[in-house]
C-alpha cells in the first residue's frame, strides 16, 4: 500500500478520470449506500465520486436514522435522475433496507453487490479502471456475506466488471458462539486447536475464560459454530494462540497488537510447510503437516470447510485443477454481464493456514511468533496469487479489504508481487476497508446497468 494511502475522503468529492465509454457514462449517476461498518454513501457521476458523511457503524439508532437523510442529500446533488441504487448483499443491514426503499420510491433498480466484489471495485474505480478487463482481486477482510450465505473474508476473486468468480478462499475457521467469536480471540484460537485434534488443551490454555471448559463441546456442534474464511479471524486466532489478546475491548485490538509486536522483531526463516494450497482436496503446494491428519477428519463435518462447494454435483465440486483449457465446466460467474470475458474453470483454490497457526500454538516467544505469522502470511498470499494467475492468465492484482490497514502486510505484498511480474493496484486516498466500499458498489452497479 503506498505510503500516502490513509482514509476515505468521506463527505468530500474524489476526482476520478471520466468514465471511458458512452455506454457506461449513460448509466450514470448511481447512488450506493455502503454496508454496516463505517457507513458512508457515495454518488458516482462522470468524473467524481461524492461521498456522504461517515456515520460510523450502523449499530445504534442515531446512525441508522442518519442514513436516509444523507442519501437524499447526495441525490439532491445529482445533475440527472439517478439510474440505480446499489447496496450490500446482507438483507438485514439498515443500509440495505434504505437502499431498497429508495429504489422502489424512485422506480429504479436496487442492485445487491457482494461485499468483496465491491472492495475490488472501489480500488479499480479509484484508479480509473472502468473497463471490464479481468483482474485478480485479493480481498483481505474481516467479514462480508458471501453468495453462498456464509461469512467470507479471505477471498481470491476473478473480477470482470459486473461479474466475479470466487477463485479461492482461506480454509475456513469455525466461529464458536457465532458473532461473539469475532470479539474474543481466545475462541478463534480454541477453534484452531479443536480442528487439529487438540481440543483438550483449550481449558488449560485459557483458564481465565469461564466458557473454556465447555467450548470443545460447543465446537463439536457445527450448528453453533458457523464457518468463516475471514483473514481478520485468522489474525485473532494468531493473537489468541500467542497470548497477546483474549478478549478485545477495541476494534481490531488483537490484529494491531500482533502487528506492533511483529514490527519490532526480525522474522525467522520461512517454512514452506506452514501453508498449503489445496484444490478440490488435493494439495498443490506445501509440505504435509503432521497435524493435518486430525484436521482432515473434521473437514467433512464443517460446512464450507472444503474448497468452495455446493451440492455434490455443483460446479467446482470435483478435484480438477487443470490448466484453464481443461475439459470441464467453468464455475458460474456471479452477476454475469453480456460481453465480459469467460471466467476460468476449475475448483476453488483453498489457502490453508492451519499449519502456521499450529506452529504458533507451540511458540514460546510471542514476538518471534508474531513476526513469523506476518512474514509467512505475506509469502503464502503471494504463492496463492501465483497459483491463480496460472489458472486465470491475469497479471493485474487488486489489493483490498480492511486487513490492508496492516502496513506490514500491505507493504510486503506491494513489494513482492511486482517482483513476480504483477501489476499491483491498491487504495490511494480511499480506505481499503469499508469506509470506501460504496464507491465499489457503484462501480459494480455501473457495469450491470450499462
Amino acid at each position: 500500500m503506498p505510503a500516502e494511502a490513509a482514509s476515505a475522503p468521506t463527505g468530500e468529492s474524489l476526482s476520478l478520470p471520466p468514465v471511458g465509454t458512452r455506454r457506461l457514462a449513460e448509466a450514470l449517476p448511481i447512488l450506493a449506500l455502503g454496508a454496516w461498518f463505517k457507513h458512508a454513501a457515495c454518488l458516482l457521476a462522470d468524473g467524481r465520486a461524492q461521498f456522504g458523511p461517515n456515520l460510523g457503524d450502523l449499530d445504534n439508532a442515531d446512525a441508522c436514522r442518519a442514513v436516509e437523510p444523507a442519501a437524499l442529500a447526495l441525490l439532491a446533488q445529482a445533475a440527472a435522475p439517478v439510474r440505480a441504487i446499489a447496496h450490500d448483499l446482507h438483507p438485514d443491514f439498515h443500509s440495505t433496507r434504505v437502499a431498497c426503499a429508495l429504489a422502489a420510491r424512485l422506480g429504479v433498480p436496487a442492485i445487491g453487490v457482494q461485499h468483496h466484489h465491491a472492495h475490488v471495485g472501489a480500488v479499480l474505480a479509484e484508479h480509473g479502471r472502468f473497463d471490464a478487463r479481468p483482474v485478480l482481486g485479493l480481498a483481505l477482510d474481516g467479514v462480508g456475506l458471501g453468495t453462498d450465505g456464509q461469512a467470507w473474508g479471505g477471498e481470491l476473486l476473478w473480477v470482470a466488471g459486473g461479474e466475479f468468480v470466487r477463485l479461492g478462499h482461506l480454509r475456513p475457521l469455525r466461529l464458536p458462539g457465532g458473532d461473539r467469536a469475532a470479539r474474543e480471540p481466545w475462541r478463534m484460537a480454541a477453534a484452531v486447536l479443536h480442528a487439529s485434534g487438540r481440543g483438550d488443551e483449550i481449558a488449560r490454555r485459557f483458564p481465565g475464560q469461564p466458557a473454556a471448559a465447555m467450548l470443545a463441546q460447543v465446537l463439536a456442534r457445527p450448528a453453533l459454530c458457523p464457518p468463516t474464511s475471514s483473514l481478520g479471524r485468522h489474525f485473532d486466532a494468531a493473537a489468541g494462540l500467542l497470548g497477546l489478546c483474549e478478549v478485545m475491548q477495541n476494534e481490531a485490538e488483537a490484529a494491531i497488537a500482533l502487528e506492533r509486536l511483529a514490527a519490532s522483531t526480525a522474522a525467522p526463516e520461512l517454512a514452506p510447510g506452514d501453508w498449503r494450497i489445496r484444490c478440490g482436496g488435493d494439495a498443490l503446494h506445501g509440505a504435509p503437516d503432521a497435524a493435518r491428519a486430525g484436521a482432515e477428519r473434521e473437514a467433512s463435518e464443517v460446512p464450507g470447510a472444503r474448497a468452495d462447494r455446493g451440492a455434490p454435483d455443483a460446479p467446482g465440486a470435483r478435484a480438477d485443477c487443470g490448466a484453464p483449457d481443461a475439459p470441464r465446466a467453468a464455475p458460474a460467474p456471479t452477476g454475469a454481464h453480456p460481453g465480459a470475458s469467460a471466467p476460468p474453470p476449475g475448483s476453488a483454490l483453498e489457502l490453508d493456514l492451519h499449519p502456521l497457526l499450529l506452529r504458533l500454538a507451540d511458540e514460546p516467544d510471542a514476538a518471534r511468533g508474531a513476526a513469523r505469522f506476518q512474514a509467512t502470511l505475506a509469502a503464502a498470499l503471494v504463492d496463492w496469487v501465483e497459483a491463480a494467475r496460472r489458472r486465470a492468465g491475469c497479471a493485474t492484482v487488486v489489493l483490498s479489504g480492511g486487513c490492508l490497514h496492516n502496513r506490514l502486510l500491505a507493504d510486503a505484498l506491494h513489494a513482492a508481487l511486482p517482483v513476480r511480474g504483477f501489476e499491483v493496484l491498491g487504495a490511494r486516498r480511499l480506505s481499503p476497508g469499508d469506509a470506501g466500499l460504496a464507491l465499489g458498489q457503484a462501480w459494480v452497479a455501473l457495469h450491470r446497468t450499462s
